[in-house]
């Protein structure tokens, strides 16, 4: 018997692992993050364009955490619900999702802008463009992860019901239609970014090697800038390819089961791990930050010694690099090179 509406259908053993892990992820995601916008509030010298698109990720890990994780179990348990409210709760995801992606990608367009055009830098790239452009990042999530919402959907089984309410069971594979996730959400929402961003970092990694390999050329500061920006564009880079590889696995089983049109199925137990890699996601980016950027270390140090141990601040987090000078002389060769910050 099913059943009624809201309420949950009976859990197997293995959903309850299944919600047990997810508990977790979502705590780890929840409180990692929020320790990425604290980071980047008390530390002036993080507060840069950025830095603004690291937020809007964190803010979107958070969303992972207490939205998204919380659906994502009701949705795979199954809810009895209207058809249209589960597809609202299947969207609502989606805009998570893209706007992970979306601001990933912004951080590459701005990493290459910073290597490619050092010097104009600042003037085209302020802070409060980068919020224009978070802005637009998760403007444009909202409307491609609503777009089921406006017909392209699998056809409301409900429909054909003669019982009042016309409840399903709510599973995300029931409303949304594989065509939308494969073409659309994965092909263009997915692979078109992350190629996008692959082919930014290739670039990056090209100006900057270039530039550190004309030594005959190159002041002090340009090589201290662009060591500098090597090492968090490979921060960055890793952030992107945690992301490619945590949220792959799920959409590559999407598309094995669309295109293999029921003649394949994907496991039960499988879906489960593409899930929970999906999820994972959102809380392994701020120990990249932690243990990638000094930065970023230094202040979340700061933060562990002032109010959870109550010792004494500390002296401040290091302030952000000067801008790249046009030219400053080299010391001679002889002498002992500079202890470097590395940020």
């Amino acid at each position: 018997m099913s059943p009624p509406s809201g309420q949950l259908l009976p859990r197997e053993p293995l959903d309850m692992l299944y919600i047990s892990v997810e508990t977790a992820i979502a705590v780890a995601s929840v409180l990692g993050n929020v320790l990425v916008i604290l980071v980047v509030a008390l530390n002036r010298g993080l507060r840069d364009p950025t830095f603004c698109f690291i937020v809007s990720l964190a803010l979107a890990d958070i969303a992972v955490g207490t939205l998204v994780i919380p659906l994502a179990v009701v949705i795979s348990l199954g809810l009895r619900t209207q058809f249209f409210t589960c597809l609202f709760l299947s969207c609502l995801l989606l805009i998570i999702t893209q706007s992970s992606i979306l601001s990933l990608l912004a951080i590459a367009v701005d990493r290459y802008l910073r290597v490619k055009i050092p010097t104009r830098y600042g003037v085209i790239v302020t802070e409060r463009r980068a919020w224009v452009a978070v802005c637009v990042c998760w403007l444009l999530s909202a409307l491609a992860g609503m777009v089921p919402m406006l017909g392209w959907h699998n056809p409301d089984p409900s429909a054909n019901l003669t019982t009042a309410g016309g409840d399903i069971v709510c599973h995300f594979t029931t409303v949304m239609s594989m065509d939308y996730m494969v073409y659309f959400n994965f092909f263009g929402w997915v692979v078109a970014p992350l190629s996008i961003m692959i082919g930014l970092y290739a670039q990056i990694f090209h100006v900057i090697r270039r530039q550190l390999n004309r030594r005959a050329e190159a002041t002090c500061d340009a090589s201290r800038y662009y060591r500098k920006e090597l090492k968090l564009a490979k921060s960055l880079a890793l952030v992107v390819l945690l992301f490619a590889l945590c949220w792959l696995p799920l959409h590559v089983m999407n598309c094995v089961d669309f295109f293999c049109a029921g003649s394949c199925a994907v496991p039960q137990s499988a879906v489960y791990v593409g899930i929970f890699m999906s999820h994972v996601n959102s809380a392994v980016n701020p120990l990249v930050y932690a243990f990638r950027i000094a930065r970023f270390r230094a202040t979340l140090l700061q933060i562990w010694r002032r109010w959870v141990l109550c010792h004494p601040a500390g002296p401040s987090p290091c302030q952000p690099c000067p801008p790249l000078a046009e030219k400053t002389p080299c010391p001679p060769i002889a002498s002992a090179p500079a202890p470097e910050h590395q940020g």
